[in-house]
C-alpha cells in the first residue's frame, strides 16, 4: 500500500478528526468551517481551484437556518449516487440540540460527515435539520440519486406522505426537505433502527458536545 500523501492526510483530518481544541481556541470558529478550511488547503496543494473561502462567522446563524455547503470545486470528485444517513439529538427535548449526517457512496465508503449545533430545540426539529444538512451536502457533491436513512419514523412517514405535518414548527422544515428531495432524480426513503444509524447519531451528539 503506498504511503499517504499530505493531501490524503489533510482530507482525512477534515472529514474524521474532532479538532475540538482548535475550535475552542478560536472564538466563532465551528468544526464545519474548520473542516472546509483544511479541505481548501488540500485543494490548493493538489492544484485544484479552491472553493469559495470559508470565513469564520462573527455571529452564529439563526437556529432553523441550514446554509448550503459550498459547491464542489471544478475537477473535484463527484458522487452521482449517495446514501444519506441523518439524525438529530436534543438533550431534554427540548434542550441543547444537534443535527448530524453521514454520507456514503453505494459501496459503503464514508464520503463526508457533517454536523451542526442548533441551540435549544426539540428532537423532531433536530431530526429534520440533520436531514436538511445531509441533503444539501449531497447536492454539493453532485448527487443525482439519494437513499435517505433515518431512525425517526415520524420524519420518514411525513416525507413519504403517510403522516400529516401538524406542527407549525416542523412545517417549514418539512417543506424545505420536500423541495430538496424533488431536486434529485431519484429518492428512496428508509426507516431504520437506531443501531443502523449509529454514525449519524454520533455526529448529532458531537455537534452538541463540540458546538459545531
Amino acid at each position: 500500500m503506498p504511503a499517504p500523501s499530505i493531501i490524503d492526510i489533510l482530507r482525512h483530518i477534515a472529514r474524521e478528526e474532532p479538532l475540538q481544541g482548535t475550535v475552542r481556541e478560536f472564538r466563532g470558529l465551528t468544526r464545519e468551517h474548520l473542516g472546509q478550511l483544511i479541505e481548501e488547503a488540500a485543494q490548493r496543494l493538489s492544484g485544484a481551484p479552491p472553493a469559495s473561502a470559508a470565513s469564520v462567522p462573527g455571529t452564529p446563524e439563526p437556529v432553523g437556518a441550514v446554509s448550503p455547503p459550498a459547491e464542489a470545486a471544478p475537477g473535484s470528485e463527484q458522487h452521482p449516487r449517495l446514501r444519506v444517513y441523518s439524525d438529530g439529538a436534543a438533550r431534554g427535548n427540548p434542550g441543547p440540540a444537534g443535527a448530524g449526517a453521514v454520507l456514503m457512496d453505494p459501496t459503503g465508503n464514508v464520503v463526508a460527515r457533517v454536523g451542526r449545533f442548533l441551540g435549544h430545540q426539540t428532537n423532531n426539529c433536530a431530526e429534520y435539520m440533520g436531514l436538511l444538512l445531509g441533503l444539501k451536502h449531497a447536492q454539493s457533491l453532485g448527487a443525482r440519486e439519494v437513499d435517505v436513512y433515518a431512525d425517526s419514523e415520524l420524519l420518514i412517514r411525513q416525507l413519504g406522505g403517510r403522516y400529516q405535518v401538524k406542527s407549525a414548527t416542523l412545517k417549514p422544515l418539512y417543506e424545505e426537505a420536500r423541495k430538496l428531495l424533488k431536486g434529485f432524480a431519484k429518492v428512496k426513503l428508509h426507516h431504520v433502527p437506531r443501531a443502523q444509524n449509529a454514525e449519524a447519531d454520533e455526529m448529532s451528539n458531537r455537534a452538541i458536545d463540540e458546538r459545531l
